[in-house]
C-alpha cells in the first residue's frame, strides 16, 4: 500500500510540474493572441482567402479554420467546427476528408510544450500541413468517392463577434481559456504518469518493449520510446506528452529520438481523439471510418518524412 501511495505522490509532482511550469504559461499566451486574431477576423479571413485552394484537398474553408484551431489552440478545438459541418449539410465527403486532415495533424497542446525540450516545432508544423492535406486528398478521392450527398452551398467563415471589449479584455478571455484546457489536461496528465509508473513497476513496460523493441530498432527508435508510443495510441497526446518530458528528464529519449517519433505520435489519431470527434454529430459518426484510414494514411506519410529529416 505504500508503495501505491509512493507512487501517486510522485506522479502527482510530475503532472503539476509539467502543467504549472511547460503547459500554462505556453497555453494562455498562445491562447490569448489566437483569441484576438480570431475577434479581429483575421483566423475567419484566412479561412476564407485558402478555401478555393483547399477545396481541391476535400477541403471546405470550415476546414481550415479546423486546421488552424489544431495548431495552434489545441486537439479539442476544431471539435465545434465538425458539429457545425454536421447541422449545416456539409457534404459527408467533405466532412470525412475534414476529419482525415485533422486526426493526421499535430496538435497545439502536444507540440508547443514538447518545443520547450527539444521538438523542432518549424519542421512539425510543415510535416503537419503536408501529411494533412495528404490524408484529406485520400480520404476525398479514394475512400469516400462512392459517398453521395445533395449538393450544399458552402457557408462563408465569420468570426465571433467580440462586442465592446478592448483588446486586453480579449486577450485576457484567451488566457482563461488556456488555464482551463490545462486545468482539464491536469487529470490526464496525472492518470498517465501515474500509470506509466505502475507499469513500470510490475515490468509490465519490459515486456512490451521487448515484444516492439525489434520493429522499433528497423526505424531507429530506442527501447526508450515504446513507453511514449504505446501511451499515446491508449489514452491521447496529451499522456503522450507528459509521459514523454518526464523521460527527457530523466535522461532516457534524446530530442533527436523525440522528433523521429513525432510524425508517429504527434497527432488526435488514437482511441481518445478519434472518439471525441466520432460524437461531435451523427453525420461525422457515419464517416469517422473512413477518416481513420485516411488519418493513417498521412500519419505513416508524416512518420517517414521525420525519419528522413532526422
Amino acid at each position: 500500500m505504500e508503495q501505491i501511495v509512493s507512487l501517486i505522490l510522485e506522479s502527482g509532482r510530475s503532472g503539476l510540474d509539467m502543467g504549472l511550469y511547460i503547459l500554462l504559461p505556453i497555453m494562455v499566451v498562445m491562447l490569448a493572441l489566437m483569441k484576438l486574431l480570431d475577434a479581429k477576423g483575421v483566423l475567419s479571413w484566412i479561412s476564407n482567402l485558402l478555401a478555393p485552394v483547399s477545396r481541391i484537398f476535400g477541403i471546405p474553408g470550415l476546414g481550415i479554420f479546423a486546421m488552424i484551431k489544431l495548431l495552434f489552440v489545441s486537439f479539442i478545438a476544431p471539435l465545434a467546427t465538425f458539429a457545425l459541418m454536421d447541422r449545416n449539410g456539409t457534404s459527408r465527403r467533405y466532412i470525412a476528408a475534414t476529419l482525415a486532415m485533422v486526426l493526421a495533424m499535430s496538435q497545439a497542446n502536444a507540440t508547443f510544450p514538447l518545443s520547450a525540450v527539444g521538438l523542432n516545432l518549424g519542421i512539425t508544423l510543415l510535416t503537419s500541413v503536408a501529411g494533412g492535406l495528404a490524408a484529406a486528398a485520400f480520404t476525398y478521392y479514394l475512400l469516400t468517392r462512392n459517398i453521395t450527398d445533395p449538393d450544399t452551398v458552402e457557408l462563408v467563415v465569420e468570426s465571433v463577434p467580440e462586442e465592446k471589449k478592448t483588446v486586453i479584455q480579449i486577450l485576457g478571455d484567451g488566457g482563461k481559456e488556456g488555464m482551463k484546457i490545462v486545468l482539464d489536461m491536469l487529470p490526464m496528465l496525472i492518470l498517465a504518469i501515474f500509470l506509466v509508473n505502475v507499469l513500470k513497476t510490475t515490468g509490465a513496460i519490459d515486456l512490451i518493449s521487448t515484444l516492439l523493441a525489434p520493429a522499433l530498432a528497423l526505424i531507429g527508435l530506442p527501447e526508450s520510446t515504446v513507453l511514449p508510443l504505446v501511451t499515446k495510441f491508449i489514452a491521447g497526446g496529451t499522456a503522450f506528452m507528459g509521459v514523454t518530458i518526464d523521460l527527457m528528464n530523466q535522461g532516457l529519449i534524446t530530442a533527436n529520438e523525440l522528433n523521429r517519433m513525432a510524425g508517429f505520435a504527434t497527432n488526435p489519431l488514437d482511441v481518445v481523439g478519434v472518439a471525441v470527434f466520432a460524437a461531435a454529430g451523427k453525420r461525422v459518426g457515419q464517416v469517422v471510418r473512413y477518416a481513420v484510414y485516411g488519418g493513417l494514411f498521412g500519419m505513416l506519410l508524416r512518420g517517414i518524412m521525420h525519419l528522413l529529416i532526422f
